[in-house]
């Protein structure tokens, strides 16, 4: 690789184990101060509207704790974009935001935009809002070279793409097609100029073969995965396991 993608440590599964418990442990601030020590690049949070893992006043509290090393520790505020996220945009003014297209009530983001029809005339509409308020705009799409087109007549900034079905095929060994459609989309973003992140289910060892067939990625969002190495090896040092796998030094656990 010829530069080094970022590394934003998603903390939504440290805020849905602080909600089991009403003492505040673990602390959000605390786990994100982890991360940033231990080599993360940014912190990433998904304040759903059921608040059940990051609410609203911790996106808040997290902007104040990194307002010193902003922007260059970034923060990624990502969700579904109704009045409610722009409102959150508006008071905490992230670096960058990342729309998905998950209506309340889902588990987790497991499709990208389709940006067809009204959806694209919305989805359209809020990226100008977004980007009035100094907002970097991503959108989370599958990985379908056919999308990208439609992402640069919308008007965001770039695409994340959902690495999900990614993940799921490499555990099986049979992840050629989408190593295929991820560096193919992310090809045709980057001759369209656009910025290309990737995100969900990444771990130390379906990582390192996705960076390779995609040179061109600025940011790997990582959550679920890292957080699940960190009950084993410590969170602190889970970050940078995966923050020497973005500087294409293959960790010698995964």
């Amino acid at each position: 690789m010829n530069h080094t993608p970022r590394l934003s440590v998603n903390l939504n599964k440290i805020a849905l184990l602080r909600n089991s418990r009403l003492t505040g442990v673990p602390s959000i601030l605390a786990f994100a101060d982890i991360a940033l020590k231990s080599g993360a690049d940014g912190l990433t949070v998904h304040p759903r509207p059921d608040e059940r893992h990051i609410r609203r006043d911790d996106v808040v509290a997290l902007a104040k704790f990194k307002r010193t090393i902003r922007p260059e520790s970034e923060l990624n505020v990502e969700g579904y974009p109704d009045a409610r996220f722009i409102e959150i945009v508006r008071e905490v003014a992230p670096e960058q935001c990342t729309l998905v297209p998950d209506l309340p009530g889902v588990l987790t983001s497991t499709e990208g935009w389709r940006l067809e029809g009204k959806d694209a005339i919305d989805v359209a509409s809020v990226v100008a809002q977004l980007k009035m308020l100094g907002c970097r705009v991503i959108l989370f799409v599958d990985p379908n070279p056919a999308i990208v087109e439609h992402v640069a007549e919308v008007g965001a900034d770039g695409i994340e793409i959902y690495t999900g079905t990614y993940a799921s095929e490499a555990r099986s060994g049979s992840a050629a097609n989408q190593l295929d459609l991820c560096a193919e989309t992310g090809r045709r973003a980057q001759i369209s100029g656009l910025i290309v992140n990737i995100g969900h289910d990444l771990n130390l060892v379906n990582l390192p073969p996705l960076l390779r067939r995609l040179p061109m990625v600025a940011e790997a969002s990582i959550g679920h995965e890292l957080t699940a190495d960190g009950l084993v090896m410590g969170f602190g040092a889970a970050v940078a396991a995966y923050k020497r796998i973005m500087k294409g030094q293959q960790d010698q656990q995964a």
